[in-house]
Parts: structure tokens; sequence; C-alpha cells
């Protein structure tokens, strides 16, 4: 984003938002973006490097091919541009978990560009969003300050992991639309496969440009960077503090000075971590060591039969297929696991609408409480089909369904073999509740009659008569028909 000088502005004026951010994504492959060393996360500090990756003299990288492959993949997903050339260049700072002092990136020469992503905001409203560039580059090591009281440790296991960067246009006008926009772009690199979207875990980090301008100004106002935000609530509350921040300065006769912060999530603020740089201060220029990267048209023709269904299409698919609602179909493609499950299950149970409530109700409730991922889950698809199929059959109600699904959590017995045992299987044997029936209705003439005459809320009172006689074995649906047709007659 260009700055600009800001007009006259009082209390009156009205502000225009306008974020852009740039989201790194750290991909899946098995080494490192130019070495090969492994590119795991969690292992023990400093035993995942070599010489390479410190840049000791006489080394040279190697591109990790996956890489290439991957942010292929990830702007075809996002309809960009693929460049047949593109180049590697150095980007030259100081820091002490970087310590060949350059970071292996592109500058002028993204491989993917000009792209957008379509999001749908909470009023229902869809917004397209344009993708700037998409460009490779290698992650630097980690500083860690809490760790001694005197020293800052540095651990280099992440210096050369390979990692995207995804950058907006200047098209996002709220923190609810960036909020929108993160949600897709995980969504979309869990689909891809390319990335876990584990913010937590810094695999998917996100910075943020942020300015205001008047109402129907076109010149940008000044910006400021918010600095490796690791959520999508904090990106989402740094951005409405700074907003407000940067209102409340101009109105009060200050001045935006461009430079980066940092989110304190404690305190609920932005602070100072220095001025922002501008791409000249990095001294980019073409890596000696990397050839250029070519991308023939049989490459992106065998990435793209690779793609799988992205999830807005997948979403309009269980939409348009199975008649789920809108609500339902978003909520089970926000995960390509937990889509995927529910695709196995209503495959095996042959009931959409029945596995769809049984995943959004009772298999998600498990997976909050006990801080599961959907493949851990401990039901698989075929066994979770039997308990949506005694339901189905009207074989079981609400209440065994709930009582059967716990008892499955915990075993390896089939929904029937648990309905059998606890007694759980509902009575529609006509046989068997007609001599019930015509019991409770002579035992409750008063009743009866004034059923006749008009009371028809007592047809609860008659339904529950025959389920306590019947310990709550009935199948309730036959017994209100039951009751209702001897009772009008």
């Amino acid at each position: 984003m260009s700055t600009g000088t800001q007009p006259e502005i009082n209390q009156d004026t009205v502000f225009e938002t306008v974020i852009g951010l740039e989201v790194h994504a750290q991909l899946l492959t098995r080494t490192k973006a130019f070495a090969p060393v492994k590119a795991e996360y969690g292992a023990k500090p400093n035993t995942q490097i070599s010489p390479l990756c410190l840049g000791h003299p006489g080394t040279l990288p190697v591109l990790n091919e996956n890489l290439v492959k991957y942010i292929i993949k990830m702007g075809l997903a996002t309809n960009c541009e693929i460049a047949r050339k593109s180049i590697f260049a150095r980007k030259n700072y100081f820091y002490p978990d970087l310590p060949k002092g350059y970071q292996i990136s592109q500058f002028d020469t993204p491989i993917c560009y000009d792209g957008h992503i379509d999001v749908t905001l909470e009023d229902g409203t869809e917004k397209r969003i344009g993708i700037n560039r998409i460009h490779m580059e290698e992650d630097a090591g980690k500083s860690i300050h809490d760790q001694d009281p005197y020293n800052t440790l540095v651990d280099l296991n992440r210096a050369g992991t390979p990692l995207i960067e995804i950058v907006t246009e200047p098209d996002i006008h709220s923190p609810q639309e960036a909020y929108a926009y993160l949600t897709r772009i995980k969504q979309i690199v869990q689909y891809l496969e390319v990335c876990d979207g584990n913010m937590e875990e810094g695999s998917l980090r996100c910075d943020a440009n942020v300015s205001i301008r008047p109402a129907g100004q076109k010149e940008l106002g000044t910006r400021t960077e918010i600095k490796n935000l690791n959520s999508f609530r904090n990106v989402e509350r740094a951005l409405s503090y700074e907003v407000e921040r940067q209102k409340q300065l101009l109105l009060n006769g200050g001045e935006v000075v461009q430079q980066t912060l940092l989110w304190d999530a404690n305190r609920l603020e932005t602070r100072q971590l220095r001025s922002k740089e501008e791409a000249h201060d990095y001294r980019y220029f073409p890596d000696p060591d990397l050839p250029p990267v070519i991308v023939t048209n049989e490459m992106l023709d065998e990435i793209r039969s690779e793609l799988p269904e992205l999830p807005h299409v997948r979403m309009q698919r269980l939409i348009d297929d199975l008649s789920l609602p809108e609500k339902d179909a978003a909520l089970i493609t926000e995960e390509r696991d937990l889509a995927d499950f529910f695709e196995e299950l209503h495959k095996q149970s042959g009931n959409a609408k029945q596995s769809a409530n049984l995943i959004l109700s009772e298999v998600k409730r498990v997976l909050n409480e006990r801080s599961l991922e959907i493949r851990e889950f401990p039901i698989k698809p075929a066994r979770l089909a039997g308990l949506i199929k005694l339901r189905a059959a009207d074989k079981i109600n609400s209440s065994a369904l709930q009582t059967i699904f716990n008892e499955m959590l915990d075993g390896d017995q089939s929904a029937e073999e648990i309905a059998n045992a606890k007694n759980l299987i509902q009575v529609s044997d006509t046989g068997f509740l007609e001599p019930i029936i015509e019991q409770v209705m002579a035992d409750n003439p008063d009743e009866v009659s004034r059923y006749r005459e008009g009371a028809k809320k007592l047809m609860g009172f008659f339904v529950g008569q025959i389920m306590k006689q019947t310990k709550g074995k009935a199948n309730p649906k036959m017994v209100t028909e039951m009751v209702q047709k001897k009772l009008d007659n």
C-alpha cells in the first residue's frame, strides 16, 4: 500500500478501513526448502540442521520439488496466473535466528499472481478478495526470550522450512472480512493438504497492513503493519484495536506513523516493534546459486488433475445433491477430514440428513469435550451407520440413540447389540400395544370424554400413560397414531 497525506478531518468524518493481509503457510514437505533435512514440528532444539541450513561456505542450495508443486496447487486453487519462469532472490537482513544473513525468497517475479477468492460474510453476502501474489521462501529460525532470564535462546530447526506467502490486494474493509478471508485460506490449504493450518504451532501466520481514510477518498492513508498474529480471533481483535487507535489519533489532530507493531494479547493492544522497512532496505538481488523455476504446460496439467474438490464446491454439492441446509453443509465442509467422515457415513447409512444431524450434534460435542480431531474419533463411519439405521427405522427413540452412542464411544459393540443388551428397542407390535391402549382408555373415562369434547391436549396424557405401562419401550409415534384413531372413533 502507498502512503498519502491526510485531508482535513473533523469529528463528523466517516472513515473507511483498508486492510491487506500477508499469510505465511508452512508446507507439509518432509524436508526443508533447499536442504535434505527433516522439517518436522516439535523436535528437540537444533537437531534438524545442517551446514547448508546455516549457510556455511561451500554449501549450495537445492530446490525441493514439492515446494514448487504445492505452491502451484495453491495458485490454481486461488485463481492465480502461474508464471512460466520465476526466479529466487536473496532478502538480506541480520537477525540472530538467520545465520546466513539472508533469506531465500522471491521478489519481483512471484510464481503465482493476480488471483482471487470469494468469501461469504456473516450477513450472507459474497465478497471477492484479490490476491496480489503468492511466492516461495524459506523460514528463519526461532528466537526464544522467556526461557532464560539473561539470554535469548535460538532454535534453528525451523530455519529453511519451506513457506509460501499469500499477499492480498487492499480489498479488505473490516476485521470481520479479514476473519472470513483467513478462514477460507485455512480451508483451502487443508483441503489441498499442503499445510495443516495450525496457527498455534506457527504453521499458519498472518501479518496485517491496516490504514484508514475518509470515506470516498481514493488515496490510501498511512499504514501500520501488525506482525505474527497467531489466531484468527487475535487478527480480528488486533485490527479492531488498530483501526480505532488510528481514528482517535486523527480525530485528535495527530498523525499516523508508518511502523511495525506487535499485538499484545494479554493487554489487548498494539505496541511498536520498529519503524517500517521498505523493500530497498532488504537489498534484494537474484540468488546466484539457484536457477530459474520453469513451469511447463505438462506440469500444470498434471498438478491441475490432482486438485481435490474445494470446500465451496463441495458445500454446494451437498446442498444440491443431498438437500442439506446451507448452514449444515457449511459446517460439515469447514474441514476436509470432517467432510470426508460425513461422506463415508452417508454412504454407509444411506441417510444424509441423519448423518449430518449426528455429526453436528453428538460427534462434534465429543470432539470438543475430548479435544480430538475427527481422525481420532473412536467410532468409525461403518459402525456409526448402524446407529443411524436403527433410528431411521424407528427401532429406537432419540433418548436411546444418545445412550447407545455414549456406549459405543468406549467399546466395540454394534449399535444393535447395545440396544438389545439394554432393552432399548422400541415396541412397534400393534398386537402388543392394542390391549395396553384399551386398558388405559378404560381406566380414564373422564379424560376420554374431555378429549372427545375438544380437549386435544390430553393426547399427551394418554401417550404418557402408555409409555409408562410399557416402561418407555413403546414406539411413541405408533402409540400416538393408534390412540388418536381409537379416540376419534
